[in-house]
């Protein structure tokens, strides 16, 4: 009899777009590649390709309102409520996820996000073993995005700081085991829950050859531009840095790879040189063709998957340290570290300058990427913690 797994996700990880749906896929695939029959519980609206689950199931989500306005006086409901946002958008479904799930039974549920994690007493009545993905340590998250915010964005995201740790602190413990992206997320998952079974489980794209053609002399940002660290990635790039980097280097183009382009426009109004993809069937080929990948993050957790597209890609890196953290990269070896705009403008001219620094930095990446970042390399740590075995992480 084969195992059973379940997939609980916010997020729909078909098609594979972006670096959340590129970790579920990446467990979801682990779990079918190890024999489990794989279930798929999701918010998100989903068409798995033939064979991915062997079933799907939706819950559907009331529409919110998209305007600004609208996600204003949303956020400052919630600020009053003391919820964080995603933790709001998704609860109260219990009576959807028990219907969904009545008489079944798994071996093991994975939980992705944090977001889903209240829902950790509920699903242990229908699981053997209920393990939360931490894509993100929310608390840690918000912490860093009113580091980077003026006020009063700065009171909100500190509030829902505490507010996440608050509930990390409650939920946590109660899960079977939890997955974190980094050594940096195990050590505070750690703080928040002392003895929970910890496995450090990286994010990863697929295996990808090393592509070959000529490099366009462009400077290239990819991701979902709806994210807000994107946002306000994309927002300080082009006020602090781009019209320096354009003036010196004429003819440079800034290409934006990803979806919701709509998002950053205003941030771009009046600038020249810059162009958008929109979403892109393959975002990789996109970075490949740039000169070099910048990485201008202000704000985050986890790790990022468009410093691993780039790595397999074998295209140069330049990055804030927050945008590199948690991964085991080294300043001048597999990316440039650069945080003030006069530091950032430097070093992609370095990177445009100096092709024995671009070359190293290409070659050091893809070969981290080979190492540790493709999916077969970050399985061997889950068949380490037996995760569909009943194992405890480490």
């Amino acid at each position: 009899m084969p195992r059973r797994v379940l997939f609980l996700t916010p997020e729909s990880p078909f098609p594979v777009l972006g670096g959340g749906a590129q970790r579920i896929a990446s467990l979801m695939e682990y779990a079918a590649a190890r024999g489990a029959a794989v279930d798929l519980l999701t918010f998100a609206p989903c068409t798995p390709p033939p064979g991915a689950v062997a079933r799907c199931r939706h819950i559907a989500l009331p529409a919110n309102g998209r305007s600004f306005a609208a996600r204003v006086l949303r956020n400052a409901g919630r600020f009053l409520r003391g919820v964080p946002p995603l933790i709001d958008r998704l609860a109260g479904f219990e009576t959807q996820i028990a219907a969904a799930l009545a008489g079944e039974r798994y071996d093991v549920i994975f939980v992705e996000h944090f977001w889903l994690g209240p829902y950790v007493d509920l699903l242990r009545g229908y699981g053997d073993r209920v393990v939360c993905d931490l894509h993100n340590v929310e608390s840690a998250f918000f912490t860093s995005l009113s580091r980077a915010e003026p006020w009063p964005g700065r009171l909100v995201h500190q509030r829902f700081a505490g507010l996440s740790e608050q509930l990390e602190r409650r939920y946590l413990p109660r899960y079977s085991a939890a997955l974190v992206t980094s050594e940096q997320d195990a050590a505070r998952v750690t703080g928040l829950a002392p003895g929970l079974p910890l496995t450090v489980f990286p994010n990863t794209i697929p295996w990808r050859e090393l592509p070959a053609g000529a490099r366009e002399r462009t400077v290239v940002f990819s991701g979902n531009l709806e994210y807000h660290p994107n946002q306000q990635a994309v927002a300080w790039f082009a006020r602090s840095v781009w019209p320096a980097l354009q003036r010196a280097e004429p003819g440079l183009r800034w290409r934006l790879v990803g979806m919701n382009p709509q998002a950053v426009q205003r941030s771009l109004a009046g600038l020249d040189g810059v162009e958008w993809t929109g979403a892109v069937d393959d975002a990789f080929a996109e970075i490949a063709r740039g000169a070099v990948a910048v990485v201008p993050l202000l704000a985050g957790s986890g790790t990022r998957v468009k410093i691993l597209e780039a790595w397999a890609a074998g295209t140069p890196v330049v990055s804030t340290r927050i945008g590199a953290e948690g991964l085991p990269g080294r300043d001048g070896e597999h990316y440039l570290l650069a945080d003030s705009p006069a530091d950032l403008l430097a070093a992609v001219r370095r990177v445009l300058a100096e092709e024995v620094l671009a070359a190293r930095l290409r070659a050091a990446g893809r070969h981290l990427y080979e190492r540790t970042f493709h999916r077969a390399a970050a399985w061997r740590q889950l068949d380490e913690a037996r995760l569909l075995d009943g194992g405890e992480g480490r």
